[in-house]
């Protein structure tokens, strides 16, 4: 463990972390086959953020919370942003979707029918419509765009729709405000996705400017990618705008995060406080759904796998990892590495929640308050919220 300056600096760095939750999470998920409902789930936005506040009081680090639109439409979103206030919650970033409506499946933006690409446009300036009401910075895009054949379309001037659309989003947005481009290498396009890769998002967001960047998910990438490659080049290129955490074995994205290769999340971590990614500069959120675990737990229980992850990082010896990597050492180089990922944090974090007013073990804290019980009881009736509400 070093020395107690720097755990200090440690625990001060923990404190200050900030992880934002989505309000999709909360509601019903499950398999493309099934989805799995359960006893109370929230019934609309309102419902969803006071789950989120229940997550952020026994963490201390979940301040706000994600908006999925049309999932989380509402009449009067500067009433929904006061109600978060009174919960001890803020809004975040505000989601969009264009790829749960038949007029998009050939696409949205990259769509070949103009009428089309103009409601999708229209719905994404509505989203920074919301953005103005709800004081959110963020708006995150991710298109399920593309092909499924070769031929069935030019791949090429579906680069230049995608520029001119999200050019005049990008063109609405106001002072502060930022449009975070995400990608996908796959699915549902089986052949060519239109925002595959971190390089495809990295070209548009060049040359729309500076409130444009990549958000880097961790589930969106080709089995055994260097996702942290990708975070340090971003980061050098003062380009990497937040993070989707999850998890994922296979092909998809919504395990909790760190739940297959937690040793992958450490490195990612690793290279965010390096590259001086540590900040509000760089959003970090979680983008996962809970389809046969307890949903809040889970939720609590990712955070604290991000915690944990970015504590390991954080106790990197970093002038002990330069001088062997400048001298060449590998297996030095290594260990400093290995010597971090290796330590038991677990002690170290439930210090700083108490030293913080909180409980040690968030979890624990949760199932003591009554919650999971009184949400059964009370949310009786009505339409439980899913992917499509």
């Amino acid at each position: 463990m070093p020395d107690p300056s720097a755990v200090k600096a440690v625990k001060q760095a923990l404190a200050a972390q900030k992880i934002e939750t989505p309000s999709w999470a909360y509601g019903n998920s499950g398999t493309r086959f099934k989805v799995f409902t359960q006893p109370g789930v929230p019934r609309d936005p309102w419902e969803k953020l006071q789950d989120a506040a229940k997550v952020h009081a026994v963490t201390g680090v979940a301040p706000t919370v994600a908006l999925h639109i049309p999932w989380d439409k509402v009449d009067d979103y500067g009433k929904l942003a006061a109600f978060a206030r009174e919960q001890g919650v803020g809004l975040g970033a505000v989601n969009s979707n264009t790829f749960q409506d038949d007029d998009y499946k050939l696409g949205s933006i990259c769509h070949p029918d103009p009428a089309v690409r103009r409601k999708a446009v229209d719905h994404l300036l509505e989203c920074v419509d919301i953005m103005d009401a709800t004081g959110s910075r963020d708006l995150k895009l991710w298109f399920a765009d593309g092909t499924n054949y070769p031929g069935q379309d030019d791949i090429r001037d579906r680069q230049d729709r995608l520029a001119e659309g999200l050019a005049e989003v990008y063109a609405r947005l106001g002072n502060g405000q930022r449009m975070l481009l995400e990608y996908k290498f796959f699915e549902p396009a089986f052949y060519a996705t239109d925002v595959p890769d971190w390089g495809t998002a990295y070209a548009h967001c060049l040359k729309l400017g500076e409130k444009a960047q990549v958000v880097v998910d961790t589930g969106h990438h080709a089995p055994g990618t260097n996702i942290e490659f990708i975070v340090a080049t971003l980061l050098r290129e003062n380009k990497l705008g937040g993070f989707d955490f999850n998890s994922r074995f296979y092909a998809d994205d919504d395990l909790m995060v760190g739940a297959a290769d937690p040793f992958q999340l450490f490195r990612i971590m690793y290279e965010v406080i390096r590259g001086g990614g540590y900040t509000d500069n760089v959003a970090f959120m979680l983008d996962q759904c809970h389809n046969i675990e307890a949903k809040i737990p889970a939720i609590i229980r990712s955070v604290m796998n991000v915690q944990e992850a970015t504590a390991k990082a954080l106790l990197v010896d970093r002038e002990a990892l330069t001088v062997a990597q400048r001298n060449g050492d590998v297996l030095e180089a290594n260990a400093v590495i290995m010597d971090a990922y290796n330590t038991d944090v677990r002690p170290l974090l439930a210090e700083v929640r108490e030293e913080t007013g909180l409980d040690p073990d968030p979890i624990a804290a949760y199932r003591r308050s009554g919650w999971a019980e009184k949400i059964v009881e009370e949310r009786v009736g009505g339409q439980q919220a899913g992917w499509g509400a």
